[in-house]
């Protein structure tokens, strides 16, 4: 009865997975949440990727995890080695949970890259709308983006209409080193319309003035088209004007100046891998190119003064052209607001940086405020 219970408890000290695979000449290896090891697959089921990565028992990529990279395990089978990324190095089930994205991100970006060499079509699902476009979700879990130049008359132009739907597309560009993959859905739709386009962009000068017609008002500028005529056919050439080139004066709220359908005329000044850049600013002279003999040291001029902050208040003293009265050279008896008219000096002009900076004409320059 003795030896019995030995025996029994014998077999109780020796009844836990890492005791028995120390028994059986198996090694145990130790793994930590984010850690990179190699594994060998050994079964792919189930919506599931069993991997061998010398734990206590198979590694395994599901769920979400699957989902993510479902594209690329399409292309996997057993006995494939493989790198993982350890992400639960034991769950409350006893199963070591890895994720293959990184394996699978080197791949899409290659997939992508071929594609994008060879014209072939791929299928991307429309995800959310994004200035000037539609972001999309491509094979491998990876997002992209169609700018709103690249749909077509098949979605009316309008990349509200590509929500949720699958969107056949080229690639047109594929950046690694900037998270960047572009896609053109004209490029399937009206691939003969979009060759012709290219075309004329590449003949267009830069400087040239056009009549275009605004297409639509983003935040951050607007869109416009041009419409030329070649062969008794007529292209419609979109590009942009960035708010940055709008005027020579700081524009707050682009919406509040422009609307769809509005006829406005633009300057070409860059096209750069079919992507047109047109200024409205360049019209017109850059106020900042001969402003030192216009505005010389110790010149008093009238200005309007148009913002007051912490830092001083911002005088206009023409259109584009702005300086600034410091704070410190604000001070008590003279109220100062927005709207008034007010005489200045010039104290010293910065051209490259587009400065300047102004003193309030006063009789005590000493007793000035602000309010």
């Amino acid at each position: 009865m003795k030896n019995k219970d030995k025996k029994v408890k014998k077999m109780v000290e020796v009844t836990t997975m890492e005791e028995l695979l120390k028994m059986s000449g198996v090694e145990v290896v130790g793994l930590k949440k984010g850690q990179d090891v190699k594994g060998k697959i050994t079964a792919i089921k189930n919506k599931a990727i069993f991997i061998d990565i010398g734990g206590k028992t198979d590694a395994m990529v599901m769920g979400k995890e699957f989902e993510f990279v479902k594209d690329y395990v399409s292309d996997l089978k057993t006995g494939d080695e493989i790198e993982v990324q350890v992400k639960q190095p034991e769950n409350d089930k006893g199963q070591i949970l890895v994720s293959i994205r990184g394996a699978a991100s080197g791949y899409g970006w290659n997939y992508f890259s071929e594609k994008e060499k060879s014209g072939g079509e791929i299928t991307v699902f429309g995800k959310e709308l994004n200035r000037g476009g539609i972001v999309v979700i491509a094979p491998f879990g990876f997002f992209g983006f169609i700018p709103g130049s690249q749909i077509g008359s098949k979605y009316d132009l309008d990349p509200e209409k590509m929500l949720g739907k699958k969107i056949k597309v080229k690639v047109l560009e594929v950046d690694q080193a900037k998270n960047r993959l572009v896609f053109s859905e004209r490029l399937v739709s009206e691939p003969n319309k979009v060759g012709e386009e290219f075309s004329a962009m590449e003949n267009l000068d830069l400087d040239e003035v056009f009549e275009a017609e605004v297409v639509r008002v983003e935040p951050f500028g607007v869109f416009v088209k041009i419409i030329l005529e070649r062969g008794g056919i007529k292209l419609n050439l979109e590009g942009l004007v960035h708010i940055s080139e709008i005027s020579w004066e700081k524009v707050e709220d682009v919406t509040q100046m422009f609307k769809a359908k509005d006829k406005i005329q633009v300057k070409l000044i860059n096209k750069t891998d079919g992507r047109l850049q047109f200024s409205i600013k360049r019209l017109k002279d850059d106020p900042w190119s001969s402003i030192e003999e216009k505005y010389p040291k110790d010149k008093e001029v009238d200005g309007t003064v148009v913002k007051l902050a912490s830092y001083g208040a911002l005088v206009r003293l023409e259109s584009g052209v702005e300086g600034l009265i410091h704070i410190s050279k604000l001070g008590g008896g003279v109220s100062l607001k927005e709207g008034d008219e007010t005489k200045v000096y010039i104290e010293s002009i910065d051209v490259k940086k587009r400065k300047i900076s102004l003193g309030l004409v006063e009789t005590d320059k000493s007793k000035v405020m602000y309010k």
